[in-house]
């Protein structure tokens, strides 16, 4: 009974519902938003190729660039770069890399309670990798915004890069000093399909500068379970599907809501839609906003798109549809 009601709760959510009541983002809060992905997709690419579409970026611009050889596999790699068009200061990070055990390990370096920060709780991992980046190039960073006083700072990066780059901006945002004069309204950070990684608290108090951005029905920032259970148990899925439909039926959600423990996506959600329940095909992107302080994306989409939605590429060419549909 707990696995049907549990099935039937799941069939019937779409990824369009988790949005449905937050209002329309404006076109110029949201406008850097593919910039931002291509700029990560930067990071996947050779330098002989960053000019090309669809990255079209001034390899020049290009301040430092990590490779995991740099980083020894502390955090994914990562890319410093100047935007002097729009007057920005850049460093983007990668996404996980399938094929590198350091990723798995950052990932795994967590559990529930773990780490405390700020008042409320954060993955410990991410806040690491986090600290890392920071002290290997708060000299950088710190000179760029000395020589470019009108330029903002961003931090941006895609799935795991996405909870660097949220934690980065967190670490940045309580030692602004290590960093010269920059102020907090200065910084902000955009998290591209970023993996639950901080306590609901701390998601709503610095909705102000970090901004994650959600593709309809990616399923890693709907991922409540901890990363590192999914990853222990990914050769006996099937169990624990079972065990967590059990425990979402016998649980009250509003007591899972009320763990201050409980990981959320980071800050100021913007959600991508572009697609409708018993509809086929895609709709022109529409982007909602909000910063919610409860159903903020509670439950996994069954869809055959849960994965392919976590996909940069698709992000940011749905991200450049809705843009595109501002202007027209």
């Amino acid at each position: 009974l707990g696995c049907a009601r549990w099935a039937w709760k799941r069939c019937v959510h779409s990824g369009h519902h988790d949005s449905a009541t937050w209002g329309h983002a404006a076109a110029a809060d949201f406008a850097p938003v593919p910039r931002m992905c291509r700029l990560v997709m930067a990071n996947y690419a050779p330098p002989d190729l960053l000019a090309a579409p669809p990255l079209l970026l001034d390899p020049s611009n290009v301040v430092r660039r990590r490779t995991y050889a740099d980083t020894g596999g502390r955090v994914t790699p990562y890319l410093v770069y100047l935007d002097h068009a729009h007057a920005d200061i850049v460093l983007a990070l990668r996404g996980l890399n399938l094929g590198r055990e350091s990723d798995y390990a950052l990932l795994l370096d967590n559990r529930l309670g773990k780490r405390r920060f700020d008042g409320g709780y954060v993955h410990n991992g991410l806040l690491r990798a986090a600290g890392w980046v920071l002290d290997k190039e708060c000299d950088l960073l710190r000179d760029l915004l000395d020589r470019y006083p009108a330029y903002t700072l961003t931090f941006t990066g895609h799935s795991l890069g996405a909870g660097v780059a949220a934690m980065l901006t967190m670490v940045v945002v309580l030692n602004l000093d290590k960093l010269g004069k920059v102020e907090r309204g200065r910084t902000r950070c955009y998290a591209m399909a970023p993996a639950r990684c901080m306590s609901l608290n701390l998601a709503v108090r610095y909705a102000d500068v970090i901004n994650s951005v959600v593709l309809q029905d990616d399923f890693l920032p709907r991922t409540a379970t901890p990363l590192e259970d999914i990853f222990k148990s990914i050769l006996c899925l099937p169990c624990l599907l079972c065990l967590r439909c059990l425990k979402d039926t016998c649980i009250p959600e509003d007591a899972m809501l009320k763990d201050p423990r409980r990981l959320y996506a980071p800050g100021r959600i913007y959600h991508i839609v572009e697609r409708k329940s018993f509809r086929c095909g895609r709709y022109p992107p529409v982007v909602k906003t909000a910063v919610p302080v409860d159903g903020r994306f509670e439950h996994v989409v069954l869809s055959c798109n849960a994965t392919m939605d976590h996909a940069i590429v698709w992000i940011e060419r749905e991200g450049q549809r809705a843009l595109d549909k501002f202007c027209s």
